[in-house]
């Protein structure tokens, strides 16, 4: 120690003392503190490696499972393209089959008018000596309306006098589907079988009157001799509407009229 330090009086030499003291102390708190920082920050990166791992195995996870249910989800929406798809078809297919349907039945009720019309042609002796001489249909103004005027007579020569019924019908179409009428259904009066009593003809003038659409093809006649239910004459007739008056520019009405011709015995 040299002589100028050992010239320091006492208290000065203490002071310097402490003075050291508290420094290594500082030093030693703050090495301390360095290390306890650094181990700190050691922890914090080897907590944080493993939460990584946590957060990245939990990733692989949720995209595995995103990834199936995204297969779910195509699988099922082909599934459903195919059941619309057979939905269509088996639609297609009923539409189809309730139209083929249809045109048997119209078909079928064709033949069975054909079939009513050749048996109004082909028929054995009858006991019934009355027909329908000429047959001419007038159409009214209203639509839908006619007047159906035509002659009974005797087939034979006149003799006696005859007595009897009259049934009459309409075959034709409605809405592009058969469809038959009685006497009754087309008549404004709703008559039922004419009656009929002469001795050499009578002359009938009856309303018709149809429902929209009614497109008619035919008249049917059966004609029934007394109170003999189980013989009949049948005649059948094509329609055909004619005697229609046209209004000229005139003013001047005009008549284009005719019978329709025979019966189709």
């Amino acid at each position: 120690m040299s002589a100028a330090v050992m010239d320091q009086p006492p208290e000065r030499f203490g002071v310097l003392r402490a003075f050291w003291r508290r420094r290594r102390a500082q030093l030693v708190w703050g090495a301390l503190g360095l290390l306890a920082s650094y181990g700190a920050f050691e922890l914090g990166r080897y907590d944080a490696g493993f939460r990584l791992i946590d957060a990245t195995q939990g990733a692989l996870i949720a995209s595995a499972r995103i990834r199936e249910l995204e297969s779910e989800n195509a699988r099922q929406r082909a599934q459903l393209e195919a059941a619309d798809v057979a939905r269509r078809v088996d639609r297609e297919g009923y539409a189809q089959v309730e139209k083929s349907l249809g045109d048997m039945q119209s078909q079928i009720a064709r033949l069975n008018q054909d079939l009513s019309f050749y048996r109004g042609l082909v028929q054995p002796d009858t006991l019934v000596h009355v027909k329908v001489q000429q047959m001419q249909i007038v159409p009214e103004s209203a639509p839908g309306r006619f007047r159906l005027r035509f002659v009974l007579i005797q087939s034979g020569k006149p003799v006696n006098f005859v007595t009897g019924t009259m049934a009459m019908s309409v075959d034709g179409l409605l809405r592009g589907k058969p469809q038959h009428y009685g006497f009754a259904e087309m008549s404004p009066v709703r008559r039922g079988p004419l009656p009929y009593a002469f001795r050499y003809f009578q002359d009938y003038d009856e309303p018709l009157q149809f429902v929209a659409g009614f497109e008619p093809t035919r008249i049917n006649v059966e004609i029934h001799s007394g109170r003999d239910a189980l013989h009949a004459f049948r005649q059948a007739f094509v329609w055909k509407a004619q005697g229609m008056s046209l209004e000229t520019e005139t003013g001047e009405p005009r008549t284009a009229g005719g019978d329709l011709p025979t019966d189709t015995e």
